[in-house]
Formats: structure tokens, C-alpha cells, sequence
């Protein structure tokens, strides 16, 4: 098996002999902190459960939903649905409030448009 080198591409997508091998950017990219912080976010909702429970959440009649009305979408037990629950609030993509015997959830519009932020296009890079 013989080695080939690889073409030399400097930043502005160009290699060695002057050619154009890459489109250029046109946005700005993550940077690493930003990366580090959305990741937990994306983590959380990884699971199809919890993805689920989010997409409930923020499709029940008047943006919030008692927990009666998440554990009979699922066949699981109530500590798993409040498992993961407790991971969406950790996460900071969900609240919660206690009423009476109920715990009632609603999404954090917030981190979810900051999430939709980075799944659309990005602002154009400054030259």
C-alpha cells in the first residue's frame, strides 16, 4: 500500500497549486465554548423518551401539562417518566411547578429558540 500526500489547503480553501477544493464560509461557525454549552442541551433530547416528553410538553393545550397527562403517552413506569423529566429540567429545557398533588411542565422558550438557533442558518461571517 503506497502513500499519497495529501494537498496542503490553507485557510482560505485553496491548495498548494492555487485550486479551489472547498466552498468558503459562509457563516459564523460554534466556537468551542458554544459548542460546550449547547452539548448537554442536544444530549438531553437524544433519548427518543425524552424527546417525546418535550414534544408533548410544548403541544398541550395551554403551553404546560400536568404529569397525569405525560405518563399514560408511555408504557413505562412513573419513576422512569420522572427520570427523565428530571433530566429535561436539569438540562434547563423544561420547568416544573408543584399544584397541589400534581407537577405541572412547561418548556423553556429560551433554550428551545436557542437550540432552533443553531439547527437553522447562521449569521453571515465577517470578512
Amino acid at each position: 500500500m503506497s502513500k499519497q500526500a495529501l494537498p496542503i489547503v490553507d485557510l482560505a480553501g485553496t491548495d498548494e497549486a492555487g485550486q479551489v477544493c472547498c466552498a468558503p464560509l459562509v457563516c459564523e461557525p460554534l466556537n468551542p465554548a458554544e459548542a460546550e454549552e449547547l452539548a448537554p442541551l442536544f444530549k438531553a433530547i437524544a433519548d427518543p423518551v425524552r424527546l417525546r416528553l418535550l414534544s408533548l410538553i410544548a403541544c398541550h393545550e395551554g403551553g404546560e401539562a400536568c404529569v397525569c397527562d405525560l405518563t399514560g403517552a408511555f408504557e413505562l413506569t412513573g419513576p422512569t417518566i420522572s427520570h427523565h423529566l428530571k433530566v429535561l429540567r436539569q438540562a434547563g429545557l423544561i420547568d416544573c411547578e408543584r399544584r397541589g398533588t400534581w407537577v405541572y411542565y412547561w418548556v423553556n422558550p429560551g433554550v428551545l429558540a436557542r437550540l432552533s438557533a443553531i439547527l437553522g442558518p447562521r449569521l453571515p461571517a465577517m470578512a
